[in-house]
């Protein structure tokens, strides 16, 4: 016989409760920059790779983030997976307002002129090939051009509203 679950009672789908669900899943952090007369860039939970062939990935943003304007309009994206050692870094590139390309910001310009963060696990410079409308966000899908998965470490994880590291 199967037990079944003790279920509390149901929710009407809401932002809240999209919220709520999604701080039980533990989800990779990522920064995505790109240029335009400065350099911008967010933290994101929501990369993801969509196809191997050919090499696509594919991320959320918020069209009210300060980073949609030049991302509506950039060709290229630079992708950064960050390391457990990377929680001030995520939480700069998280918070509004801040200056995310100040010291001790670590970053150069890299391929396609994308600001590429140094001492991440892995990058990506991709070429934005489409912007889908999904609600307040748009789903962005980008195809990668170079990269460098060489750095070390372990990666920084998402869930319940703050940045952890990975346990065994």
């Amino acid at each position: 016989m199967t037990a079944t679950p003790d279920l509390s009672t149901p929710q009407l789908a809401s932002p809240d409760l999209l919220r709520s669900v999604f701080r039980q899943h533990a989800a990779g952090v990522a920064v995505i920059t790109a240029q335009g007369e400065g350099p911008v860039g967010f933290t994101a939970t929501s990369l993801n790779s969509a196809a191997a062939e050919p090499p696509l990935i594919s991320f959320g943003v918020g069209t009210s983030s300060s980073s949609w304007p030049v991302l509506a309009e950039t060709a290229h994206v630079g992708v950064h997976i960050l390391g457990e050692h990377q929680r001030d870094l995520a939480a700069t590139f998280a918070r509004s307002g801040a200056d995310r390309f100040a010291p001790p910001t670590s970053w150069r310009t890299g391929p396609e002129g994308v600001p590429v963060l140094d001492g991440v696990l892995a990058w990506l410079v991709c070429r934005v090939i489409a912007r889908v409308p999904a609600g307040d966000h748009r789903l962005v899908i980008a195809q990668a051009v170079v990269g460098d998965p060489a750095g070390g470490g372990r990666p920084l994880l998402y869930h319940q509203g703050r940045f952890n590291a990975l346990r065994d």
